[in-house]
């Protein structure tokens, strides 16, 4: 995949923001994730060819561009947004990428259609916290079912979202259905600030790789640390 196309711009804001307006519970953030976000989102991800990738609300595409760069030509990319002003923008940008208008809670499904049954990164910018509880909980489980052995899933909590109940109930659930808990990386340059959670899929042997083992137990609230990654 060649075509390269990232940033974001000031249409990609306001785009943004005037669908958050229409619908605030499945679009999450107002304004487009930042760069240093989106390049610490797949920073530790492992992009070995072939590899099998898939991006749940790709939203107007700040993480897509980054995560298009790093693939190569054998690589699978597919996205899942249910909004079609997104699916369609993403399209426009990246006509390689298949981007489906989809609910993530098929992607177990979508994914083993297209020959991409055991995925190696889910990587998401669904907003969890204020999906419905329901939703929520079939997301994951069908993530659970879509990764590999040692495949891995990131996503990013708001830091002011980050030690509320849906928030930490959610990150139970993913560890529960994963059954490993997540390396947490907070990112300041951001609006807002946000916290990085990656959780791996262990290996038939217990023995996880890829990325550095996670953390056996997180504390109900974590503040952020003095001097915060992604400066």
């Amino acid at each position: 995949m060649s075509e390269v196309s990232h940033g974001s711009s000031l249409r990609e804001h306001l785009l943004l923001f005037s669908r958050f307006l229409r619908s605030p519970r499945t679009v999450g953030a107002v304004s487009a994730s930042s760069q240093v976000l989106a390049r610490r989102l797949v920073d530790d991800l492992h992009f070995k060819s072939p590899l099998r990738i898939v991006e749940l609300g790709p939203g107007t595409g700040a993480l897509t561009g980054t995560i298009v760069e790093r693939l190569g030509k054998d690589d699978r990319f597919l996205a899942l947004d249910i909004d079609p002003t997104f699916v369609a923008q993403v399209r426009q940008r990246w006509p390689a990428v298949e981007c489906l208008c989809a609910s993530a809670e098929q992607v177990d499904v979508l994914a083993r259609e297209r020959g991409m049954e055991a995925v190696d990164h889910i990587i998401s910018g669904l907003p969890f916290t204020s999906l419905p509880v329901e939703v929520s909980d079939r997301i994951v489980q069908s993530v659970a079912k879509s990764l590999r052995p040692g495949g891995t899933f990131t996503t990013f909590q708001y830091i002011w979202a980050y030690s509320m109940e849906p928030a930490r109930k959610f990150r139970q659930k993913m560890t529960d259905a994963v059954g490993a808990g997540p390396r947490r990386l907070f990112v300041l340059r951001n609006l807002p600030p946000a916290w990085i959670l990656t959780w791996q899929k262990p290996e038939a042997s217990g023995v996880a790789v890829g990325v550095p083992a996670a953390t056996p137990a997180e504390p109900a609230a974590a503040p952020p640390p003095a001097a915060a990654s992604g400066a």
